[in-house]
């Protein structure tokens, strides 16, 4: 079984949008943390209830990986144009630095 690649639309400021991740409505807002970089809200877009607060962008690891038991189906990750390791940046967020939603199709 192949697996689809989707990108997240995330750019280099505060946002908050509706998404659809394996037929699971979600609400993201993304915004930058002066400790930490760049981390996300997820709410149920359906009851607007938090699931996961202040999720840090790193890179090399699946996102949803410790969330299991939110029933987000996938696996999200972060990477960067020429150093797959470097984390999002203030500037770079949805222009060298992007976030990937994987899927088994």
């Amino acid at each position: 079984m192949a697996n689809q690649l989707f990108t997240i639309p995330l750019v280099a400021s505060p946002q908050t949008f509706d998404i659809e991740l394996g037929g699971r409505a979600l609400t993201i807002t993304n915004k930058w943390n002066e400790s930490c970089g760049w981390v996300l809200d997820i709410y149920d877009a359906t009851t607007t209830s938090p699931l996961v607060m202040n999720l840090p962008l790193v890179t090399g690891v699946n996102l949803l990986k410790q969330l299991a038991y939110l029933d987000i189906p996938g696996e999200i990750y972060v990477q960067t144009d020429g150093d797959a390791g470097a984390v999002p940046t203030l500037d770079n967020l949805g222009v060298g630095s992007f976030v990937y939603y994987v899927v088994a199709a």
